[in-house]
């Protein structure tokens, strides 16, 4: 049985064909552009470290105030990422007020029919990721993936386990490298950040595509329109950028910046995204002309290099959506909610 402390690093990965958190390179990897893009953000990362450090180094404590959200929008430095984000997330007050509760999880019985969901989708977590792609690999994440969906399907038993949980957890265990803790911030996740969003019905997930529907017709009624004219449904769009978190959508490094927002924001951050996606290609989308061009646009506009650079496209998120006030997305969102459930 693997131990709920750490589990395998990626230390010994981030060069060549093998990115810094497993993840292979494929052939059509695109290396010039990626150098381009470290040799400025490398400078970026360093200055925000040593910010980062003067005032939320390890051992401190993460004050949530407006510098904190400041500081989560421009990054936060690898080395502390975990640390806040199970701080951010008061992640951490959920563990100390059931310090036993993943251990006494573990040794519960589990539900066959549950377990075998699990074991199915495992196989097809970050296959191109070194530390899911071999059982007998010493360094396999599988296992302790295994142990936190069941775990988190225990912790939930009205949801159970439910498809893209598995992307969710396995992305938190590469950057966490402890299954309590993996644990922790998924179930924060789904019981207070994200609540719904796993039900079996997926209302929530289904009703913030329609939001961003919405939305798109509050911003781009341009765009809105000549999209409905050629066919496009937003609940088929988006369905795997928000069930996954953007997990095995984006980059990993701009998925974990989404991330950093996230734990601390709540689900607008997820929205942004999606709304930011869609603003920067507009023209493109524009000029599709029939559904088809516009499914396969939608399908590539994640992999545009401006997804890459991580640090430019979360400014962005911030700047070329213009303002979203609370008061109106929630108006927003309950009418979507009420339009899903009648749908």
């Amino acid at each position: 049985m693997t131990s709920p402390g750490r589990v395998p690093g990626t230390e010994r990965f981030g060069h060549g064909k093998v990115d810094p958190y497993g993840f292979e390179r494929g052939d059509d990897f695109d290396f010039e552009s990626y150098e381009q893009f470290m040799s400025a953000y490398l400078s970026i990362l360093s200055r925000r470290a040593s910010r980062w450090k003067t005032y939320f180094g390890h051992g401190k404590k993460v004050p949530k105030n407006r510098r904190l959200k400041r500081f989560c929008r421009k990054g936060i430095p690898g080395d502390l990422r975990a640390e806040v984000w199970f701080q951010a997330s008061k992640a951490d007050k959920r563990m100390a007020a059931e310090p036993n509760k993943y251990q006494s999880l573990r040794s519960q019985a589990k539900d066959p029919a549950i377990t075998d969901t699990i074991l199915l989708d495992i196989h097809r977590t970050f296959p191109e990721n070194v530390y899911f792609s071999d059982l007998a690999d010493p360094n396999s994440l599988r296992t302790p993936l295994q142990n936190v969906l069941e775990a988190i399907s225990l912790s939930n038993p009205h949801l159970g386990y439910c498809q893209g949980m598995n992307f969710v957890a396995g992305l938190l265990l590469l950057v966490v490298k402890n299954e309590e803790k993996a644990f922790w911030l998924m179930d924060t996740l789904i019981q207070d950040i994200l609540p719904d969003y796993y039900a079996p019905d997926m209302i929530a997930v289904r009703a913030e595509q329609v939001l961003l529907g919405e939305t798109v017709k509050w911003k781009l009624p341009d765009l809105h329109a000549h999209l409905e004219a050629l066919g496009v449904q937003w609940c088929l769009i988006g369905m795997k950028w928000f069930i996954c978190l953007y997990a095995d959508v984006m980059p990993v490094e701009t998925v974990l910046r989404i991330w950093d927002c996230l734990f601390l924001e709540g689900s607008k951050i997820l929205l942004r995204v999606a709304l930011t996606l869609v603003t920067i290609n507009r023209d493109r989308l524009m000029k599709c002309t029939n559904f088809p061009e516009a499914v396969d646009a939608f399908r590539d506009i994640v992999k545009d290099p401006a997804t890459l650079n991580c640090h430019s496209f979360m400014e962005n998120i911030f700047t070329v959506t213009g303002s979203m006030p609370k008061s109106r997305i929630t108006k927003m969102r309950e009418k979507s909610v009420r339009q899903t459930l009648k749908s």
